[in-house]
């Protein structure tokens, strides 16, 4: 355990600093845990990086709420509707194999993407629009889905977020990274409130991981406020290449093995 607990909290740390500054740090720690931990249940692995997780998404959200003026009203209600459908989706995980939805998110992936690249003002500026009921009813469906779709499955779940933000309530990429931030706490704590009674986490790697989490967040939210728009829409494209890339090759190699 000490070993491989060398290995991990760099690790861990690193990908902290990606989910803080624009999400997708699973991609990074996920498959190093399946590596350092090949005997250890994936469900567990799963469950231990959102448990960790939670201590990095509070210590981003902290840091982002003290410089960037937050829609709160419109946030803590997409939240709580994120919170129970990720609850739902990760007890879903024990009767639906998750398999058939990689397709779709590979689509949904293309045109977010597509959308992205050829608008290049796309999330340049924040349009500081008063939020109104339309935008909360909005709010509770896009809370819903992101929460469902992180707990039962998860890859993208905070590039998606970020990309609604900016698409729907016309936020720019700063303040849509940071509302994120505080909606990926709440699906990692409803996914925790099935996770955490059955016994999924191994909280001997998750305190450490959270700790290492916490230093991550701490200069991964500060990088991303000082590099400012520009530099997290690129560092946004990249990881939803990357993301297509890993989940076009796990099809792939479904078909072909």
């Amino acid at each position: 355990m000490i070993t491989e607990l060398y290995f991990l909290l760099p690790l861990t740390f690193v990908a902290a600093m990606l989910n803080a500054a624009i999400g997708g740090g699973g991609l990074v720690l996920i498959p190093g845990m399946l590596t350092l931990f090949p005997a250890a249940a994936p469900a567990t692995l799963f469950a231990t990086e959102k448990c960790a997780s939670v201590a990095g998404m509070a210590t981003a959200a902290t840091q982002y709420a003290r410089r960037i003026k937050l829609p709160w009203g419109l946030l803590l209600l997409t939240a709580s509707t994120a919170f129970c459908g990720a609850h739902f989706g990760a007890r879903a995980i024990a009767t639906l194999p998750s398999t058939w939805i990689k397709p779709f998110v590979v689509v949904l992936l293309v045109v977010m993407l597509l959308y992205t690249w050829f608008r290049p003002d796309f999330g340049k500026q924040d349009a500081d629009i008063p939020v109104t009921r339309n935008d909360k009813v909005r709010g509770v469906l896009i809370g819903t889905a992101i929460g469902f779709y992180e707990g039962f499955f998860g890859p993208g779940a905070g590039s998606f977020l970020i990309f609604l933000f900016v698409r729907v309530f016309h936020f720019d990429f700063m303040r849509a990274t940071a509302c994120a931030k505080v909606v990926n706490m709440a699906t990692n704590l409803g996914a925790l409130a099935f996770f955490i009674p059955n016994g999924f986490v191994s909280f001997k790697l998750a305190i450490p991981m959270a700790v290492a989490m916490i230093a991550g967040s701490f200069a991964g939210s500060h990088l991303a406020m000082k590099g400012g728009n520009l530099w997290l829409r690129r560092i946004f494209l990249v990881l939803v290449i990357g993301l297509l890339a890993k989940l076009v090759t796990d099809l792939l190699r479904t078909q072909f093995l």
